[in-house]
Formats: structure tokens, C-alpha cells, sequence
């Protein structure tokens, strides 16, 4: 057993202050015990392209270096939510990494799915204006916890058959999923996607007003943890900054497999 801790965050378009309020939320949820911590999409920065621009790196560069730090110094693994990472094209990459107790990048993920939608409520969303997708489907990487994690991001949440590929035992969705839709779909899809994966899910996210005053966006918040028999094992809550921390258990993880054996009976052959 260990504990899993999932931040979640406010952040805006000041690097400095929010990878402050990052690590300072790391540190909490260290001394509390966690061995898994995860901070939410866009962590570093929400706002316009051009400021991304100015800290844009690879994964390995100064981003991350803080959080790598800390992850040695403590011995925690940290899901880096995303960040930008320079793309070839001149936009940028939507990129998740893990980050082992020893400070090393032990996964990333590049996002697939961008998010360009008209929300009914007025905000208009068109992500590949300034993202770049990813070309490479996630898959999961063997841990020290005992269990295998497969990354993604927010979006990615709405194509089931990314998470089925992964065959990840705990899967991490870092969000700034919108008010408007997630008061209708978050919570349902993160129990979907654990129940029909026999898996974790892992979700730090955003929550209320992010980025620039300017863009009007606000972010669902209730960051989740979810077991593999989809219950909710502990929520945030859709108002402040804070932790949703939970023990994980892989002999769960076990049991609802042998109990329900949904994985075993899949139709490789057809399907």
C-alpha cells in the first residue's frame, strides 16, 4: 500500500509564481506521506502562446529541474502534469512526464486529442492554434509501487481507446477540464475509464478561474482519485487549491480482476 496525493491548482500566466505554488503543494503532500504526488495540466502556465514561447524547452531543461529535485531529495514519483515543450513547428508540445525518486524521467507523453471546441456557455477552445499533437500513443511504465502507470491529459479522457492500449494498472489524466463540461461528464468518465480498465485513476486538475482574466476560462477543479471498481476515493472539491490523497492498494487491483476477469475475456481475436 501507499498513498497517492493529487493537486490541484489554480494556475496563471506567472511561471514563477506557479511553479512556487507547485512545489509548495509537492512539499505538503510529502510530508503527509505520499509516495505518488501528480499536479494538473498546464501547472506551469496558462495563457497566451507567445509567453509559452519564452520558457518552451525539452523535458530534460530547466522546466523540470525543480521538480526533479525534489523528487530525489523526498523519493516521491511526481506525475509533472504537462508542460510546454518546444515543437518543431514553432507551437508547442502538451507534455506529461513522470518523474522517479531519483530525479529521472522515467516516461512522457506528448497529448493526442487537442481540445478545439465551442463550449455552449460562449468559451471558444482551439488548443492547436498554439499545441502541437503528439504522434505516439502512451504506454505504461513499471514502477517501484508495484504498479504500471499510463500517462495522458484531460482531453484524452473522451477516447476510451487510448486508456484499453496503455494496460496501465493505475492511469493518470492530468485535467484543467472546463466548468461546463465537467459538471456534466467529469467524475462519470473518470469512473468509466477505471471500471472498464480494471484500473486507478489518477486525476490532479485545475479548478476556477485560470490563466489571464482576460480569457474567461474556469476550470471544474475535483481532483480525483478512483479505484478499479470506479469508486471515488477521494475529491478535492470544484472551489480551492488543496490535495486529494488516498491509499492505493494493489492487492485491489488484484481482486476486482480475479472477481470480475472482463480483461481476460476480451476478444483479442476479433477486436
Amino acid at each position: 500500500m501507499f498513498l497517492a496525493a493529487a493537486v490541484q491548482m489554480r494556475s496563471g500566466n506567472d511561471r514563477a509564481a506557479n511553479e512556487a505554488r507547485a512545489l509548495s503543494l509537492l512539499g505538503e503532500a510529502a510530508d503527509r506521506g505520499a509516495a505518488l504526488i501528480g499536479l494538473p495540466e498546464m501547472w506551469e502556465h496558462i495563457g497566451p502562446a507567445r509567453e509559452k514561447q519564452a520558457f518552451a524547452g525539452p523535458v530534460d531543461g530547466p522546466q523540470l529541474a525543480r521538480i526533479r529535485e525534489l523528487c530525489s531529495k523526498r523519493g516521491v514519483y511526481c506525475l509533472a502534469g504537462s508542460i510546454a515543450e518546444r515543437a518543431p513547428d514553432g507551437r508547442v508540445y502538451n507534455t506529461s512526464a513522470l518523474v522517479s525518486p531519483r530525479g529521472e524521467i522515467a516516461a512522457t507523453y506528448r497529448k493526442l486529442h487537442l481540445f478545439d471546441v465551442d463550449i455552449p456557455d460562449g468559451a471558444r477552445y482551439r488548443e492547436s492554434e498554439q499545441v502541437a499533437p503528439g504522434d505516439a500513443a502512451p504506454r505504461a511504465v513499471e514502477t517501484s509501487l508495484g504498479l504500471k502507470i499510463g500517462l495522458s491529459v484531460c482531453y484524452d479522457l473522451r477516447f476510451p481507446e487510448l486508456y484499453r492500449d496503455a494496460a496501465a494498472d493505475l492511469l493518470c489524466v492530468p485535467a484543467a477540464f472546463t466548468a461546463y463540461t465537467g459538471r456534466a461528464h467529469w467524475e462519470v468518465l473518470l469512473r468509466a475509464r477505471a471500471i472498464e480498465n480494471q484500473a486507478y485513476v489518477f486525476a490532479p486538475a485545475q479548478v476556477g478561474r485560470i490563466g489571464p482574466a482576460s480569457e474567461n476560462r474556469f476550470a471544474f477543479g475535483h481532483s480525483c482519485i478512483v479505484d478499479p471498481w470506479g469508486e471515488v476515493l477521494a475529491d478535492a472539491g470544484g472551489e480551492q487549491e488543496g490535495l486529494a490523497v488516498a491509499s492505493i492498494h494493489p492487492e485491489r487491483l488484484s481482486q476486482v480482476r480475479r472477481d470480475l476477469p472482463a480483461l481476460q475475456h476480451r476478444r483479442r481475436d476479433v477486436l
